[in-house]
């Protein structure tokens, strides 16, 4: 077409920054997860019977485990 510059779009301009982010924030993800599981697993026992979990249930226990995991994600990202 005559006339018309290639122009890169909003999306692929920040498509190399967001591949070089995507690795670390995996990461430190992954931590978090397998570190608050860790966690809540080992602190279940002591919990009150509405903090346990139940399989393919939404739950307090759910709710728990996914604050731990929360918080552990945040002391990931405040150590980096």
């Amino acid at each position: 077409m005559i006339g018309r510059s290639k122009t890169r779009t909003h999306g692929e301009a920040s498509r190399p920054v967001a591949k070089r982010l995507w690795k670390p924030l995996f990461w430190q993800s992954l931590v978090a997860v397998v570190a608050g599981n860790a966690i809540y697993f080992s602190l279940e026992r002591f919990l009150p019977a509405r903090g346990h979990h139940q399989l393919y249930q939404l739950d307090w226990g759910l709710a728990v485990d996914f604050w731990i995991c929360l918080v552990c994600y945040g002391l990931v990202r405040l150590i980096r």
